[in-house]
Order: structure tokens, then C-alpha cells, then sequence
């Protein structure tokens, strides 16, 4: 089975094309020690732009948003709770600020679960997923029934927005 290593150009497309993509993708992390992990990514949510309520970017852009108005590809984290590392791909062309958030991966349910388990902090801020050596994914040419569903946790976006169907997720054996 042949693993490429995913390109600027697959993260450079709509983030409701990359999110559901994404399933079934494996996130490889090689620690500060050498030793390198990989876990199958088995739930993701999409923010899309400035419109979009529940997306850090319709706040407009601010130091913390900023590598979201980036080239897809590129990492962005932000800390929730002062304790929870949140791993996000940059999506979509420069200045049309998109992210995906990895919800869970094949044994780790829950954002700061997973971020926990990469020893994702904020020097993971701006990497770049195709040349970064701590942090990539590959496609492993795996199939998945894709499921969606409203993003969690994003109720102050209103119903507009706190109900678009833009979770995604797969079940795995």
C-alpha cells in the first residue's frame, strides 16, 4: 500500500471538500525522542470563513487567526479551557480563511484528547504539513463510509450556523 505524504495542493481546496477527505487519512508525529506514531483521523469539523459564525475568523484577523487567512496546509492551534492544544489544517487559498478541526482519531475520542496524544502545543502554530518533520499526514488510500452531522460545541454561532451539518466522521473496525 503506497503512503504519500498529502500536499499544500490537496489542503488548497473548500474545507467541505478537504474535511470529509480527511477521514480515514493517517496524522503522523514524530516526537521530540525520534519515535514516530500514527493514528487513523476518524472525525473532523469544518469552519469556513468570516461568514461563518462558529469560525474564529469572522472575528476578522487577529494574531491568533492569522495563519488561518494562509495557504492550505498549514497547521493552525489555539488554546481552549487554558489546557487544550486544538489541532486545526488550514484549508482553502490565502486570504479566504478556512481550518478543519480534528476531533478524533482511531482510539482517541475528543479534540483535547487528541491534541494531548501528539504533544501538540503552540509551537505547532503556522507548521507546514508537507514539509513539517514533526507533524504530517499521508493518504493511505483507505475507503470509509463518511457520516455528517452539526459541529459540537458551537451553539453561540446561532441556529444558522450552530446547526450546518459540517462534522464529519467514520467508523472504523
Amino acid at each position: 500500500m503506497k503512503r504519500e505524504r498529502l500536499d499544500s495542493k490537496f489542503f488548497q481546496r473548500d474545507v467541505l471538500v478537504v474535511a470529509p477527505e480527511l477521514l480515514g487519512k493517517r496524522i503522523t508525529r514524530r516526537f521530540e525522542n525520534g519515535q514516530l506514531q500514527s493514528f487513523v483521523i476518524t472525525e473532523v469539523e469544518a469552519y469556513r470563513g468570516v461568514d461563518d459564525l462558529a469560525c474564529h475568523a469572522s472575528k476578522g484577523r487577529t494574531p491568533r487567526t492569522e495563519v488561518m487567512f494562509g495557504r492550505g496546509g498549514l497547521v493552525y492551534v489555539y488554546l481552549i479551557y487554558g489546557i487544550y492544544w486544538m489541532l486545526n489544517f488550514v484549508t482553502g487559498s490565502i486570504d479566504t480563511p478556512q481550518a478543519v478541526l480534528v476531533r478524533s482519531m482511531k482510539g482517541v475520542t475528543g479534540p483535547g484528547r487528541v491534541s494531548r496524544l501528539l504533544e501538540i502545543d503552540k509551537s505547532f502554530y503556522g507548521e507546514d504539513l508537507f514539509s513539517s518533520n514533526r507533524i504530517w499526514v499521508t493518504d493511505m488510500n483507505m475507503k470509509v463510509e463518511i457520516k455528517q452531522g452539526p459541529r459540537i460545541g458551537v451553539d453561540y454561532a446561532g441556529d444558522e450556523w450552530g446547526l450546518k451539518p459540517w462534522r464529519f466522521w467514520c467508523e472504523l473496525p
